[in-house]
């Protein structure tokens, strides 16, 4: 029996990093999937991926900062499956860092249309088939680090972040009756294709990671799907409206410079 065995999940944000590495995950896991992105040809290959190694999994090609991308996703696994147990909303976007007087409103509506208002979609997709089902289920956002504590240059993206903190909590005192949890996973710095570039620039950015995280090192992006699956699994049936850290140590030392 795996953490996940025989649910019907949706993963967002699936075609690389962090959704990728938690569709794998959950694939081994025993999970029945959906994964969603907006790049039909990333997401379609990981299904193929998936499938050859005797998983099931299903591509959906989506734009989640619309309410139609977020409600095709909760269509595709009722039609696949016929019904939906969980959720992993991973799907989010970054910026280069810039002091916050220094963004401008585009770069802030990119930040949230996604980060907040997608999830926030997605969540309320998900919600109202779960609810409606009656058998509970479990969601997990994905969130970062920057919910928790501040950061020089990221002010956009701590907005909202924090953001999610209080969707997570808004969700479980309106829905936690029905037997749904909603948690959210607040990763660090995560080596995956959309931090690779700040690696690569040079040696600085790797110091900056290891002198600012207490276990020393950048996180991998199955550790953090490790978490997710662990909160969308019944082992954590007692657990609601967490913003779990997963940063090698940063929010509990308030360190991040």
């Amino acid at each position: 029996m795996g953490l996940l065995d025989d649910k019907v999940t949706i993963v967002t944000g699936a075609g690389r990093g962090i959704g990728a590495a938690a569709a794998r995950l959950f694939a081994r896991e025993g999970a029945l999937l959906v994964l969603a992105a907006r790049s039909a040809p990333e997401v379609e290959a990981l299904a193929t991926e998936l499938t050859a190694t005797g998983a099931e999994a299903v591509a959906v090609a989506a734009d989640l900062t619309t309410a139609a991308g977020a409600e095709r996703t909760v269509a595709a696994a009722l039609e696949a499956f016929g019904r939906l147990d969980a959720a992993f909303d991973n799907a989010g976007n970054g910026a280069v860092p810039v002091p916050l007087a220094e963004r401008s409103e585009a770069e802030w509506d990119d930040a949230h249309a996604l980060n907040l208002r997608g999830s926030w979609l997605c969540l309320r997709a998900q919600l109202r088939v779960m609810a409606a089902a009656g058998r509970g289920g479990a969601v997990v956002l994905n969130s970062g680090v920057g919910a928790l504590v501040g950061g020089f240059g990221d002010g956009a993206q701590q907005a909202a972040k924090h953001g999610l903190t209080g969707l997570v909590k808004a969700a479980t005192a309106d829905y936690a009756r029905y037997g749904i949890r909603v948690n959210a996973v607040a990763p660090g710095v995560v080596r995956t294709p959309g931090t690779e570039p700040f690696f690569a620039a040079g040696p600085e950015f790797g110091a900056l990671v290891e002198r600012s995280t207490p276990l020393g090192r950048a996180g991998a992006d199955v550790e953090v799907a490790e978490a997710a699956a662990w909160l969308l699994s019944d082992r954590a049936s007692y657990v609601a409206g967490v913003t779990l850290p997963v940063d090698g140590g940063i929010a509990a030392t308030r360190r991040f410079d």
